[in-house]
């Protein structure tokens, strides 16, 4: 088959994506990755057929960083969404053209891409739904992912759930107009809720049940398990000969929200008075060399090999993306998480929930209270031991090779893959 991966181009979106479409071209599957422009060397170099469907605002990336940390979660979301319905916009102008011209038999849809599905019915062809991100199902059950609250069973809760659920769905109209106009011009069904924009085939999620809350999901809802040892990357140089025999505290904040010197300048001052060893990595935010005097000199790269360093890793300090989260579970290390914006909120809360660290939000984030939190994670074996179960639990996943099964049964089948 020609698989057609329609996913945005941030890191982490690619990173999960392209393993993906490695194993299905490893079955012998031809796979087209349709994303924005900027993305175009790093498909490339992972040896896709690569086809534009929209270019990134320069502005929107300069600034997404830029203002995350001083603009509260909330005002974030309503910027992203904004831009999401101009991008979606482009998206249904000029994707089917470019899929019906590349014959391409299915689609694999980044859940973000909230068009993706309507663009996939245009086309009548099958589609999956892959979550890059923490799975947006809505379920009153569960605090919304942009929020770090806890799973509660209580009434109440869910009356706050659904109040926030409502928010989020208001702010968010921008992109369902759009949708809509073109749900409406290609005559098909109009969206009862936003649950729609699933996949009825098979929805795709890599983590694992243990990092969830409680919650009833589809049938076709499937856990495989992370994908990122599954495409291998060239080496990043990295002075290892440098690491002395302290506990290691690997730190890094990720591709995106990774451009706040005083939060690195907080992780260093925290980390300074500890006998520990402190390893930043800017992920290409900012480079080394405009922070020169770190409190307790910890050695910091602009670029790291990261799944090296989580092996030899006491602690991780992280926004609480999910790709880094599950990197970090898989090798069963526990986390001090400072969640900035999207799914990251979210993700903290469940790294809570789980008992594999503990997470500070940027308003509380001081260098006294990450201090706290880090010598509590490193200090109570609780932490350690919770990590371990999880990273058993990974390592019995089969992560890329079962969502390619499911991937290939349902397009090849059309039919629901249950679990």
């Amino acid at each position: 088959m020609h698989f057609g991966i329609l996913c945005l181009a941030a890191t982490g979106h690619l990173n999960t994506m392209l393993p993906l479409g490695h194993e299905l071209r490893q079955r012998g599957h031809q796979v087209t990755v349709l994303t924005a422009s900027e993305a175009q060397i790093k498909v490339n170099t992972a040896e896709f057929d690569f086809c534009s469907v929209y270019a990134t605002p320069l502005e929107w990336q300069a600034n997404q960083a830029k203002k995350s940390v001083q603009t509260s979660n909330l005002g974030n979301i309503q910027q992203t969404l904004k831009n999401f319905a101009d991008i979606a916009e482009t998206r249904l102008q000029k994707a089917p053209a470019i899929i019906k011209e590349r014959d391409i038999d299915a689609l694999l849809i980044d859940l973000s891409v909230f068009e993706g599905g309507t663009i996939a019915e245009h086309l009548n062809l099958p589609y999956i739904t892959i979550c890059c991100m923490l799975p947006a199902y809505q379920d009153l059950k569960i605090p919304p992912i942009f929020t770090t609250w806890p799973y509660h069973s209580a009434q109440w809760s869910k009356a706050r759930n659904w109040i926030a659920y409502k928010l989020i769905n208001y702010l968010a109209q921008p992109v369902w107009q759009t949708i809509g106009r073109y749900r409406q011009q290609w005559q098909l069904p109009a969206y009862k809720n936003t649950n729609d924009i699933f996949s009825k085939l098979a929805i795709i999620t890599r983590h694992i049940p243990e990092f969830e809350f409680p919650r009833q999901l589809p049938s076709h809802f499937h856990f495989t398990g992370p994908f990122h040892q599954a495409l291998k990357q060239p080496p990043t140089p990295f002075s290892f000969e440098k690491l002395n025999q302290k506990p290691l505290i690997y730190a890094s904040m990720g591709t995106v929200q990774n451009r706040s010197r005083s939060i690195f300048y907080t992780i260093a001052a925290a980390c300074a008075k500890l006998d520990v060893q402190l390893v930043i990595s800017l992920g290409g935010g900012l480079k080394a060399t405009m922070l020169p005097h770190l409190p307790g000199n910890p050695l910091v790269v602009d670029y790291a090999p990261q799944l090296d360093l989580l092996q030899k890793a006491s602690l991780v300090i992280t926004h609480a993306g999910l790709n880094t989260t599950l990197e970090t579970l898989s090798y069963g290390v526990p986390m001090v998480a400072i969640p900035i914006t999207d799914d990251q909120p979210g993700v903290a809360a469940r790294i809570a929930w789980t008992g594999t660290g503990e997470y500070i939000t940027p308003p509380r984030l001081s260098i006294s209270t990450l201090n706290t939190a880090v010598k509590q994670v490193l200090t109570q074996i609780s932490y350690k031991q919770k990590s371990l179960q999880l990273q058993k639990i990974i390592n019995q996943t089969s992560g890329v090779y079962q969502a390619a099964n499911i991937v290939e049964e349902a397009t090849l089948n059309h039919e629901a893959i249950v679990i």
